[in-house]
Parts: C-alpha cells; sequence; structure tokens
C-alpha cells in the first residue's frame, strides 16, 4: 500500500514488486507524510514517479538532462531544510555529477538520497555508456557517502526509509529495475549490513544486488555436487563492518566475492581489503566483471555469461577450487 496527497492510503500498482516501483511507492509515503522530502530527477519516468508527480506536485522538480546542476540545486535544498531524493541513471548520477556529489554533498555533510536505476548491466543494450561497472568504486572513495545495494522489493523499500532518515551525509541507493523473487519478509532487521542466507562450511559466497539470486543457485548447484556453501548478503557496501562481516564469512574455508560490477573497487575488494586488515588474505577468490568495456551487444543473462559469470560457471570454477 503507498499514500496520495492527503495521507490516504492507496493500492500499489500491478508492478509493485518492481524494484524500482516498490521505491517510489515508499517515498510517496514518506514524502506526503514529511512536506520537506522533495524528489528531484533527470527527466525519467516510472509509473510511482509518475503518481508522486501528480499527488505532491510541490514537491517533484524535474531538473532536465542536467545532473550536474541536479545535485548543486539538491545541496541548496538541503541547506534551507529540505531532504532532496534524487533519481536518475546510475551512469550518468555518479560519474557526470561526480564533482558536485563530492564537493556540494559530500564535503558539506549535507542530506541526499541519491537513487541510481541501472546498475551493473542492467541497461545492457545501451553499451558502455550506460554499463553502470564503475559506480561503487566511484562512490566508495567519498567520505561522508553510504552506499546501500537491495536484492528485492523489501530490502529496497527498507533502504529507502534508510536514506530518508540519515541526516549526516548523502546515500547512494542502486537499484534495479524489473521484478525479482522475494529474499526478505516485510520488517527484516537490515541494521547489521549483512544477512546470512544459508550456511555451509566449504566456501561463503559473499554477493551483493542482483547477484545474490545468482549466489542462491550457485550454492544449489554445489550441493548438489557435495560442496556445502553459505551465502551472505552484503548489502551495505559503505559503512562496512569488516571485522564482523569477516568473522561471518571465516567460518567458511573459502571466500568467494561474486557482483555486477568492476573487480576493480567493489565487492570483492571491500572483502579483501577486510581480509587484510583482520587477518584472513589468503583463500579468497572473486567473481565479478573484468576490467574492460563491453562492446558486445546481448542480453543482461548473455553478457554475464561471457564473463564467467552464471551459477553453472561460478560453481563449476568453485568446485575445481
Amino acid at each position: 500500500m503507498g499514500f496520495d496527497s492527503l495521507g490516504v492510503r492507496m493500492p500499489l500498482p500491478p508492478c509493485a514488486t518492481d524494484m524500482r516501483d516498490a521505491f517510489f511507492v515508499e517515498l510517496n509515503a514518506i514524502a506526503a507524510a514529511d512536506r520537506d522530502v522533495v524528489l528531484l530527477t533527470d527527466d525519467q519516468g516510472a509509473f510511482a514517479l509518475e503518481w508522486l508527480r501528480k499527488n505532491l506536485p510541490n514537491q517533484y522538480f524535474n531538473a532536465g538532462i542536467a545532473e550536474q546542476n541536479m545535485v548543486s540545486v539538491a545541496a541548496g535544498m538541503a541547506l534551507a531544510g529540505k531532504l532532496p531524493v534524487l533519481y536518475g541513471i546510475a551512469t550518468f548520477m555518479t560519474m557526470r555529477a561526480y564533482e558536485q556529489i563530492r564537493d556540494d554533498l559530500c564535503a558539506m555533510g549535507l542530506p541526499a538520497v541519491i537513487v541510481a536505476s541501472g546498475a551493473g548491466y542492467m541497461y545492457s543494450g545501451d553499451g558502455p555508456t550506460h554499463h553502470a561497472v564503475q559506480d561503487v568504486a566511484l562512490m566508495r572513495t567519498l567520505p561522508n557517502m553510504a552506499i546501500l545495494n537491495p536484492s528485492d522489493a523489501a530490502s529496497t523499500i527498507a533502504f529507502v526509509k534508510e536514506g530518508c532518515s540519515r541526516r549526516a551525509g548523502p546515500t547512494y541507493v542502486r537499484i534495479e529495475k524489473g521484478v525479482l523473487g522475494a529474499i526478505y519478509p516485510d520488517g527484516h532487521d537490515f541494521s547489521r549490513g549483512f544477512s546470512v542466507l544459508t550456511s555451509g562450511e566449504d566456501v561463503a559466497i559473499a554477493a551483493t544486488g542482483i547477484m545474490v539470486h545468482m549466489a542462491l543457485e550457485t550454492a544449489e548447484k554445489l550441493r548438489v555436487s557435495g560442496v556445502h556453501a553459505s551465502v551472505v548478503d552484503v548489502y551495505r557496501l559503505k559503512p562496512v563492518d569488516a571485522q564482523a562481516l569477516m568473522v561471518e564469512l571465516s567460518r567458511s574455508r573459502y571466500i568467494a566475492t561474486l557482483e555486477e560490477h568492476s573487480v576493480i573497487g567493489g565487492l570483492g575488494s571491500i572483502v579483501s581489503e577486510a581480509a587484510a586488515d583482520y587477518g584472513r588474505a589468503t583463500n579468497i577468490k572473486r567473481f565479478a566483471l573484468p576490467d574492460k568495456f563491453a562492446f558486445s551487444y546481448g542480453t543482461r543473462e548473455w553478457l554475464h555469461a561471457q564473463d564467467g559469470l552464471s551459477s553453472e560457471l561460478v560453481a563449476k570454477q568453485i568446485t575445481r577450487w
């Protein structure tokens, strides 16, 4: 359920389990209850986004295809006591507006929620300009920035609440567009920053975002072959409780990371850094996108397979390892 501009509960659209629409339906409810919450977009569209525009017109601002300006406007709004939520395509939000995010939001410690659609190869057919495969690495370097990477509708809803409650700096939320299977029940406690989904003493697979689903499929294939894998969903990529994460991952003899991001600077780097800091720097294998541009065109799954990222291929590599 969501809320209209008068605070009355409204039925969700038929595609409510779509992660992007789940985010905006929850934002509708938050913005209806708090007039200081405002949405800025770079000329994007979505069912629930359009609903917010119609019901809360004074809290909706289309900045046009001008992400740099949009971030600076958001900073001004934050200084005036508003909580800006910025929505755009991940590559354009993080790369085109990087200087403004760094200087206007992070350096000033201003509250804002940057909602990035198009994680990884989501826009597979649009080529490298739309492949968000370096965004986590970029955002991780920024002081005061928090990063959340949901894997289903329930975690998406939880993270819009978390982002809108944070007042010490900006939050980057990397969301999917489309319907993914449910992993978490409503009301799940996400405060730890990661959740253990399955247990196994042979290998721990740390995954994030859409790849959590592939990790669960991989664990099932490994189980059939006699390898017992735990799956850990690392949804808070910054800040990370590195010590607690390594305690959990070290319950297994081997550690693998699985992500739809460059092998440089993403979850694999996060886990490797934690391992180095807390004395577990061996027996780690990273499954990620190679350090190159993807000029091939096909479905998201086809691009994954070209990079060795399918549950079958990952399970085979882990078994040989």
